[in-house]
């Protein structure tokens, strides 16, 4: 008999409130600047026209920080990965607004997207801001920081390309902290062997904010790979 176990996905999708400007978004403006799903790699550059360093965003939630990014670095290309409709609307429309050449949205599983569609040693860096904490301890194992994830990030990595993570929460900041040392692709940017407290030149996301008002202290992990392996 063959048993077949059912994935342990980070997300679960509520997709909440979704306005009428947000579906009008993704029906126009996702064959624009969507880049879809599919079983085989891409071509980075292909979908830019341009050579330049490419940037994955995993989970932008309503894209606020996102847009910020990559309007202040045109000189980087950004793909943004979020399941989540409402936030890939508002997004879109913050792209098309601001007239934005150097970002692109797929939604989809982000893993499934690393897997299939990503080259090795291709990506100059991984944005993963404030993922959901699962808090509980019966969820810790549909938190998206897992070892076979960073596996995966270190394989799309070029030599010296990072992994910036922020959360709010202390104890997934430890969680986090230890699935990345373990990594031997990897290694802390920061020379104390710490986080570093809320990184200044990073702009606030939503879930920031809301964190900073509960008064919750923010903690940014920042990882570069060491070999081209």
């Amino acid at each position: 008999m063959t048993c077949h176990h059912k994935k342990i996905k980070s997300f679960v999708l509520r997709q909440g409130k979704i306005t009428h400007g947000q579906i009008k978004a993704i029906k126009e403006l996702m064959p624009k600047y969507g880049v879809n799903y599919q079983n085989s790699l891409l071509d980075l550059n292909s979908v830019f026209g341009r050579s330049n360093p490419k940037i994955i965003e995993i989970g932008f939630g309503m894209g606020e920080a996102t847009c910020q990014i990559a309007q202040s670095n045109p000189t980087n290309d950004y793909i943004g990965i979020e399941v989540h409709s409402p936030g890939v609307g508002s997004l879109l429309r913050k792209i098309d607004q601001n007239n934005l050449t150097n970002l692109r949205i797929t939604q989809y599983d982000a893993q499934e997207v690393l897997k299939h569609m990503i080259p090795n040693n291709s990506i100059h860096g991984f944005h993963i801001y404030f993922p959901d904490p699962w808090p509980k301890k019966r969820h810790h194992k549909r938190r998206i920081i897992q070892s076979n994830l960073v596996n995966l990030l270190a394989d799309k990595l070029i030599c010296s390309g990072y992994v910036h993570i922020a959360t709010d929460w202390q104890e997934y900041a430890l969680w986090i902290m230890n699935i990345l040392s373990q990594s031997s692709r990897l290694v802390n940017h920061n020379n104390n062997d710490n986080c570093i407290l809320h990184l200044q030149s990073r702009p606030l996301t939503k879930f920031e904010t809301r964190g900073i008002n509960l008064g919750h202290k923010i903690y940014d992990i920042i990882f570069t790979k060491t070999d081209n392996l």
